[in-house]
């Protein structure tokens, strides 16, 4: 019986994709504090898992080269990266809060870490299965 990788990994694949794409998101707030009129952006992490499992779930289109489309809409486009609502948005109508957007990277870093550590520990799972000790 093959083993698919998917069922065995699948979510914490998923979470570490997407936790990895909000901390993207996150380090460019950081980065455009300084920016005037740059609108603060964050993923939905709840709606971003909903959408990937949708998108499994879904047919697609095979490609049989690398410069082909893929057929999957992106991330961005079903609504899972918002703009943040302002609690104080500066005069030049940057409503980036280092703050806020610190705090959230970190919180952020330590779900990533959490679901790497998750995402190790099924493949010394899978690998003391294959071994057999």
């Amino acid at each position: 019986m093959p083993l698919d990788f998917n069922s065995v990994l699948g979510f914490d694949s998923r979470a570490l994709s997407i936790a990895s794409q909000r901390m993207q998101i996150l380090a460019s707030n950081l980065a455009n504090s300084d920016t005037p009129h740059y609108k603060a952006k964050d993923l939905n992490f709840a709606a971003a898992m909903q959408a990937q499992e949708q998108q499994l779930n879904q047919p697609y289109l095979q490609t049989t080269n690398a410069q082909h489309l893929s057929g999957l809409p992106p991330m961005a486009a079903q609504g899972v990266v918002q703009y943040r609502i302002p609690t104080q948005p500066s005069l030049d109508g940057n409503t980036v809060d280092a703050q806020m957007e610190e705090a959230a990277f970190s919180d952020n870093t330590m779900h990533y870490q959490a679901t790497l550590t998750f995402l190790t520990n099924s493949i010394k799972n899978l690998m003391t299965a294959v071994k057999g000790t």
